[in-house]
């Protein structure tokens, strides 16, 4: 605190030296945050003025020559080309530019240049120097009055600017409102509810944001030094391959780690109880079928291991007991399925592999094949010639098992955003009333991370929009736009936006949210 004057001061004496628009907003922000005194105040106007210039930006010879250059590029004349071929082509060049070659960088050219997210800077640091310079004591209202009307006269010069045309981009929707924003704010520099707004609350929340992010940051570190503290394999260890080994080969220390090898890939190296693996549980036949089957399905990053338990419910024994699978999407069967014999009332269990390749919805698929002692069929199963047949449920493998919450800056959101060609959208439908809680919802079902600031003490809100993203464990990305609107009946209204590289992704997140969008237990949770 006790180097903001010279801070300021310092700043006020180099700002006409800047020439770059990233470091004029910073500029233009340490201003209006921080000139608090009267002359500090008239010094940051007097300063962002003189670097505008005189108005207005664009005389009426330039915007009227303009206006003809962009006549004469619209009208286009075909040709014939040499082999009798008809091309279109323009009758005029490009058109004058507004910022001379020899003029050096500065607020105006920049402006002239079509910087408007620029503009909105300079029109929402101006409006709030122009509040704290009414909530000044002593300060006479004629003053204000004379800083206000100057204050509306560069914004309206930039919005004309802007919508001439005459610049290489035209003005934004959002610069082109937050300009409106600052002219209807001018109107009633006392209101003391919106100045508090303006010159307090957006500073706290700016505030929580630099905090979340510091928080994120320091995650991110803890997880790197995580990461190269552990030592997962150490280079010269033995390769082992199960494939290429034999019948005879001696049990050995190998054996050991591939046993250890195998029990991380289902999942039994962690410490799970009794009642968390029985909600895994899948019926794959009817209780009344000769063979009963349930399943127990563990994924780990890219195997999937069925834990398949059979139980020949006959009072004769089976013979030829076949566990036959099959899979629909990028699921692969790792072994050929093997011949068992069961005595009557006899269980035994069956483990299946199966690769996975990528992070899309897959359905695995069978049928138990057996023969019974006197070698017939079985009436109460499907049959084939010399064999009886039980027909098992379909297995549905979880997306979400594979998709793990991430976090990028919203640089790279955007980025990625306009790259990914796959795009799904979804219609909000859902019984829940309140934005964030559905916003809460939507995050706890598809296991994603949520770019967006939100915080619940700020009371109810009529709209929100948010970013999620999360990452596969194959390095897909996963994007999703939140856009949801309080109708006047106080039901949601909008649509999520979900866009990945690859189809599978977003067509397989978009069921998901379709099916449990509708659910409030998690919300309510």
């Amino acid at each position: 605190p006790r180097l903001r004057e010279l801070v300021v001061g310092k700043l006020t004496d180099f700002f006409p030296s800047i020439k770059v628009g990233k470091v004029f907003r910073v500029a233009m922000w340490i201003f209006s945050e921080y000139c608090l005194t009267e002359a500090e105040i008239e010094g940051a106007v007097a300063t962002i003025m003189t670097s505008l210039g005189s108005l207005p930006f664009v005389d009426e010879e330039t915007l009227e020559k303009a206006e003809n250059t962009n006549v004469q590029q619209t009208s286009k004349a075909p040709a014939v080309l040499a082999d009798g071929t008809y091309a279109s082509q323009s009758s005029a060049g490009a058109g004058p530019s507004l910022v001379s070659k020899d003029e050096a960088p500065s607020l105006r050219s920049l402006l002239l240049g079509g910087d408007f997210f620029l503009a909105a800077m300079i029109a929402s640091s101006l409006t709030k120097l122009i509040l704290r310079l009414a909530a000044c004591k002593g300060v006479s209202a004629d003053k204000i009055n004379k800083y206000v009307g100057e204050c509306m006269h560069v914004f309206c010069g930039i919005v004309r600017l802007g919508m001439s045309g005459v610049t290489p981009s035209r003005m934004d929707d959002d610069a082109q409102e937050r300009l409106w924003l600052c002219l209807m704010m001018l109107q009633d520099p006392y209101d003391a509810k919106m100045c508090e707004i303006w010159t307090q609350k957006c500073r706290q929340s700016y505030g929580t944001l630099l905090v979340q992010k510091q928080k994120a940051i320091a995650a991110q570190a803890e997880e790197k030094e995580e990461g190269k503290t552990k030592i997962k394999a150490h280079a010269d260890d033995l390769l082992s391959f199960r494939q290429l080994r034999g019948k005879g080969v001696v049990v050995t220390e190998i054996e050991d780690e591939d046993a250890l090898d195998m029990s991380r890939a289902t999942g039994a190296a962690e410490e799970e109880d009794f009642g968390s693996r029985l909600k895994r549980v899948m019926q794959l036949t009817g209780l009344s079928d000769p063979v009963y089957a349930e399943a127990v399905v563990t994924v780990h990053d890219y195997d999937i291991v069925l834990d398949v338990l059979l139980i020949n419910q006959t009072n004769e024994p089976l013979y030829n007991v076949c566990l036959e699978l099959a899979t629909v999407g990028d699921l692969k069967l790792c072994e050929r399925p093997q011949n068992y014999s069961m005595q009557p009332h006899a269980s035994i269990n069956i483990r299946a592999n199966i690769k996975v390749s990528s992070t899309e919805t897959g359905i695995i698929y069978g049928n138990i094949v057996y023969d019974n002692s006197q070698g017939g069929k079985d009436t109460n199963s499907a049959t084939t010639e010399g064999s009886n047949m039980v027909i098992l449920n379909d297995i549905h493998i979880d997306i979400m098992d594979y998709i793990t919450p991430a976090t990028c800056t919203l640089l790279q959101f955007r980025c990625m955003w306009a790259e990914f060609e796959w795009e799904n959208k979804v219609a909000v439908n859902t019984s829940i009333t309140d934005p964030v809680a559905y916003l809460r919802h939507i995050v706890s079902c598809t296991n994603m991370e949520c770019l967006t600031h939100i915080d619940d003490e700020d009371g109810e809100c009529g709209f929100l929009a948010a970013n999620l993203y999360a990452k596969s464990i194959f390095g897909e990305d996963a994007l999703v736009n939140i856009s949801v609107e309080k109708q006047r009946d106080g039901t949601l209204g909008g649509n999520l936006r979900i866009r990945s590289k690859t189809q599978g992704i977003a067509l397989s997140l978009g069921d998901k949210i379709t099916l449990k969008q509708k659910s409030t237990e998690t919300a309510k949770k």
